[in-house]
């Protein structure tokens, strides 16, 4: 079971007891915020791309940013070309609502988009699709074992996000 391959993932740091699970779903943006009473943005979405191989690449962005098919080609070399739920499953081990960055099932590279650090913390779900865990940008790199950050996302608002309830204050 995904939501198990991620408990164990943070086993090793002891924070498998900090993994959310949820009577309701959480497996788009907009249900994940609603769900644990966040914005949209500050839910972490991991997005399953097709790498230069047959290798899949995941990018974990903010919840209110999309991909910039240019700043992707400059920055990866390739097109951004998504995975189908079917390769998604078959990449990370997780389904199509819970895919997540911890706990996959092949060692893929993971890269941290830029619009996530404006955040003090974000709810990246744990492979299900009604789980989630609050973590820290920082923390998010440490326990994905990100190759880099990038900037390959468009649509944020470059505006920094304190505490709940969320009070918006520009840089």
């Amino acid at each position: 079971m995904s939501i198990e391959s991620v408990k164990a993932h943070f086993k090793k740091w002891d924070r498998e007891q900090d993994v959310m699970e949820f009577d309701s779903l959480s497996a788009t943006v907009e249900q994940a915020a609603e769900t644990i009473g966040v914005c949209p943005a500050q839910i972490a979405k991991t997005l399953s791309f097709r790498g230069d191989g047959d290798e899949a690449i995941l990018v974990v962005a903010a919840g209110d940013a999309k991909i910039d098919n240019k700043k992707f080609r400059k920055t990866f070399g390739f097109k951004a070309r998504m995975l189908s739920a079917e390769e998604v499953l078959e990449q990370t081990g997780h389904a199509v609502g819970g895919v997540c960055p911890f706990g996959l099932k092949n060692d893929l590279d993971v890269y941290l988009d830029e619009s996530m650090k404006r955040f003090e913390t974000l709810f990246p779900a744990c492979g299900s699709s009604n789980s989630a865990i609050e973590l820290t940008p920082a923390e998010i790199n440490t326990y994905s074992d990100a190759k880099a950050w990038v900037d390959v996302c468009k649509d944020w608002e470059d505006e920094l996000i304190i505490e709940r309830p969320l009070e918006k204050i520009t840089k």
